[in-house]
């Protein structure tokens, strides 16, 4: 324990309480988070997210608070707040915006060794975002002077919900500073917690971005796929059948198609997008990939409506969360498929045994059915093949003359339907 150093991690969700929990192991941390329900679940050792396991968080020794003005001065500030889009698909930077205001208030001139603290943000941005917008937020509302009496570093998270393989303490992370002292210290900051190493960037607007093309190459492999899925359906040729052949090549790239939701690859795109339209550029290829993506619910949904003659009937969806084993529900694709069944007609019940029954009510107005494996559907659709569900008999579930569906092709082939 390196009990001379102070954290504060602002924004304790997916992304900052892994981060908050590891440092934790090696230094003084403080938690924050402005969601007092959050904070008190915590304080019980529940994580909502199922990020952090119960034993984990009750032996930590991070500290938990909903109120900034009870943070110690810290000799870093670390930033971990969403970034979502708005209804137009362009940057909401109010979040963090509203935890620059925070931290301003938290902001002291000098703390441990007499050295200035530093300010990291782990939030997805656009280059420009930590020097050109935080900045001036930092130093109007504490008084005090960027690269003089603080400083900033960005060092973007890699967090994959519900991913228990590419952990904080194992991915490498990429640190960037405002100089070369910053960066140093960051840079020891970060290696104490990982043992993949840390990469320097050459500069925050270098950080940033490579935060933000990450996902946006995602976001193009899988439009790709989604799009030959159109393409060999139309022609009656599986996908899977077609992508099994290919993966047989050294250098094909194991992509497949799906949904795009989540807090990552199906936003991060249109920050890179809004950065380019700034600058008096059109990106083509980004945007057309974020169209079809942003298509492939509604494809979906005519799809399953045509494999039952167009016929209207019950069905049954399996999963809301946007990915399988998780309970986050942000930007979930199955919500538009849904709403496509609904549409054309059908009356669809949704079950998902991970997802917050009132956030989805809230969010989506979709009421969740926590007794619907008791029935039969005309039509049971695999969404999203949490654990649960491939474990269970979904056949039980279809009606005489019914149809299963199988979004993902994970069901080897006994499923009706496919992509």
């Amino acid at each position: 324990m390196q009990s001379h150093i102070q954290v504060t991690v602002v924004g304790l969700g997916y992304v900052g309480l892994p981060l908050a929990v590891a440092l934790a192991r090696h230094f003084q941390v403080v938690g924050l988070d402005i969601d007092e329900e959050r904070i008190a679940e915590l304080a019980e050792g529940v994580d909502r997210t199922n990020e952090v396991e119960p034993d984990a968080l009750r032996s930590s020794g991070l500290k938990l608070t909903a109120d900034p003005l009870s943070a110690p001065a810290s000799d870093f500030i670390i930033v971990t707040v969403p970034t979502p889009v708005d209804s137009e698909n362009r940057p909401d930077l109010t979040l963090v915006r509203a935890a620059s205001k925070t931290v301003a208030s938290m902001l002291k001139p000098a703390v441990s060794d007499g050295r200035s603290p530093i300010v990291i943000y782990e939030s997805t941005v656009y280059p420009g975002v930590t020097e050109d917008i935080c900045a001036p937020i930092l130093e109007q509302g504490s008084g005090l002077q960027s690269g003089f009496d603080f400083f900033l570093a960005y060092s973007p998270e890699r967090i994959n919900p519900g991913d228990r393989e590419h952990t904080i303490d194992k991915i490498t992370k990429v640190v960037s500073g405002q100089t070369p002292e910053t960066l140093d210290r960051v840079a020891v900051l970060y290696e104490t917690i990982t043992s993949g190493g840390v990469f320097r960037a050459s500069s925050i607007r270098a950080a940033e971005a490579a935060k933000v093309i990450e996902n946006a190459q995602r976001d193009l492999n899988i439009a790709f796929m989604n799009e030959i899925s159109q393409i060999f359906a139309a022609v009656g040729i599986s996908v899977w059948d077609v992508l099994e052949a290919a993966r047989t090549k050294w250098n094909f790239l194991p992509f497949t198609p799906g949904l795009v939701g989540g807090h990552c690859i199906g936003v991060d795109p249109y920050y890179l997008s809004y950065l380019a339209e700034r600058l008096g550029l059109h990106p083509q290829v980004i945007l057309a990939g974020r169209g079809v993506n942003d298509g492939m619910a509604a494809w979906i949904a005519q799809r399953l409506h045509d494999c039952r003659a167009g016929r209207p009937g019950s069905v049954l969806v399996l999963g809301l969360t946007f990915k399988e084993n998780i309970p986050d529900l942000r930007n979930s694709k199955v919500v538009d498929v849904v709403t496509g069944l609904q549409t054309l007609g059908h009356d669809v019940t949704v079950h998902d045994p991970l997802a917050d029954p009132r956030q989805a009510l809230e969010e989506y107005a979709i009421e969740l059915d926590p007794t619907a494996l008791d029935r039969k559907f005309d039509l049971v659709f695999l969404a999203v093949p949490h654990r649960v569900y491939m474990e269970a008999d979904l056949r039980g579930l279809v009606a005489a003359n019914g149809t299963l569906a199988d979004l993902k092709g994970v069901m080897g082939g006994t499923a009706d339907w496919t992509l």
